[in-house]
């Protein structure tokens, strides 16, 4: 059973590079919720799209169970297009962006704008 939140007609567009991972921190940087940070829980490269904690929340309303008598509601984060966040930099406290650099034969990435390993 497919959910009614899900991309129908939306064919899936891979990305040359996806520079974020799991579990790292970014800041959204368009729509609704810009300028809050949080991690990201997961990341989908086919489609393009990341969820972070605490960004993009909807109201998922749940129907009465035997665990659960009263029913009720629950936020839950969608998932955002991948271009609409940037990696959160600790240090200068901004947004940043990244690419990879190979180091003593190993591909690390690096913060553009200095060359610092992340």
């Amino acid at each position: 059973m497919k959910s009614k939140l899900s991309d129908k007609n939306i064919q899936p567009v891979k990305f040359k590079k996806v520079f974020l991972k799991r579990d790292d921190e970014v800041v959204c940087i368009a729509g609704k919720d810009k300028g809050k940070r949080g991690k990201i829980l997961a990341l989908d490269k086919k489609k393009g799209k990341v969820v972070v904690s605490g960004v993009n929340k909807r109201k998922k309303f749940l129907r009465p169970t035997q665990e659960n008598p009263r029913g009720g509601e629950i936020e839950i984060e969608s998932p955002i297009h991948i271009s609409n966040v940037m990696y959160f930099d600790s240090k200068t406290k901004k947004g940043v962006r990244l690419s990879f650099r190979d180091l003593n034969g190993k591909k690390v990435r690096v913060i553009k704008k200095d060359n610092r390993e992340v």
